[in-house]
């Protein structure tokens, strides 16, 4: 094993801001919703959308970043292994076989993680988000008619808005859990606090045959 540098610092600052944010505008957004009472309705309401504008200025900042950096080829969809992937996390790490991908600065996401991940970032958020927007915005945004927004009833937008946030639970749950997978059940969140991960010595080979061509 070798240590290598993998998650580079805004990547790490983002990905735990990100998830704060998401869990906090959870508990907020459930509040408004009568689940619990914690805040109070208005406070809820008000650090809801507080939050949820903190989210979209650091969505858009880590898609700049992704952009720059060259970060946004990780979220590549490919088959090349997907079957053997979906084999190991549901059979074959329970029996103890070696991973079928190796993760490399370069690569850092198999074929899974490839297509949940882009999945997490094309639609869920998306959803969540603009449907936000809408439900905030619902009773001015068509205004002057230049929106039909107002054909769209706030139960219906209420309804995807809240499937949303409830999916995103259950992405944060599932996250959380595949985390526990690595090397030891905390070598994957550490790697994510320090930035570096032990990787084994062939895989630090490739990213060396790799930044040299």
């Amino acid at each position: 094993m070798k240590r290598v540098y993998v998650y580079k610092g805004f990547e790490r600052f983002w990905h735990w801001t990100q998830a704060s944010l998401i869990i906090f505008l959870a508990l907020t957004g459930f509040e408004v919703h009568g689940t619990f009472d914690i805040l109070g309705f208005e406070h809820a309401a008000r650090f809801h959308r507080v939050a949820s504008w903190m989210l979209i200025g650091l969505i858009v900042f880590a898609i700049f970043w992704h952009l720059v950096t060259g970060e946004w080829k990780q979220y590549i969809p490919t088959t090349k292994k997907l079957a053997e992937q979906v084999r190991f996390y549901s059979i074959g790490m329970f029996r103890g076989e070696s991973h079928p991908t190796k993760k490399t600065e370069v690569s850092k996401l198999n074929p899974l993680q490839r297509l949940v991940y882009l999945g997490f970032k094309l639609v869920l958020i998306p959803v969540t988000i603009i449907s936000g927007i809408i439900y905030m915005f619902h009773k001015t945004i068509d205004r002057n008619d230049m929106v039909g927004i107002s054909e769209f009833s706030l139960e219906s937008i209420a309804f995807w808005h809240t499937l949303g946030a409830i999916l995103l639970m259950v992405f944060l749950v599932v996250h959380v859990y595949m985390a526990t997978t690595g090397h030891t059940p905390t070598s994957n969140i550490q790697a994510m606090i320090t930035g570096y991960e032990d990787l084994e010595e062939e895989e630090e080979s490739v990213v060396g045959d790799t930044s040299s061509k």
